[in-house]
């Protein structure tokens, strides 16, 4: 089974950082790409940016030039620096990973979420 935690969420000023981490654990044989997703409330998830297989970045247009995804290999992490961050970068942030567990299918793996508040 693959488990998936991001961490790094709080509450920040605007113009503020903010650095969060999406760590998958367990059984995995390969992550063929990941994503990072955010949703507001009443809003839906809507995703911000992502990582392929081949190791392609995109952003959606919101984020452009303020955010970074990067990845640590030796420890299945990904990262999403958040900079100049806006109120309306507010909503809880999610991770997406796509791996193959100890079953070999390749499935869509969730965290919990981790809140991100900006305030002025």
């Amino acid at each position: 089974q693959v488990q998936v935690v991001e961490s790094g969420g709080g509450l920040v000023h605007i113009g503020g950082s903010l650095r969060l981490s999406c760590a998958a654990s367990g059984t995995i044989f390969a992550i063929n790409g990941m994503g990072w997703y955010r949703q507001a409330p009443r809003n839906q998830r809507d995703l911000v940016a992502s990582l392929s297989a081949g190791g392609s970045i995109t952003f959606a247009d919101s984020i452009k030039g303020r955010f970074i995804l990067s990845k640590d290999n030796t420890k299945n992490t990904f990262y999403l620096q958040m900079n100049s961050l806006k109120p309306e970068d507010t909503a809880v942030y999610y991770c997406n990973v796509k791996a193959r567990g100890s079953n070999w299918d390749l499935e869509d793996y969730w965290g919990q979420g981790t809140q991100v508040t900006v305030s002025s």
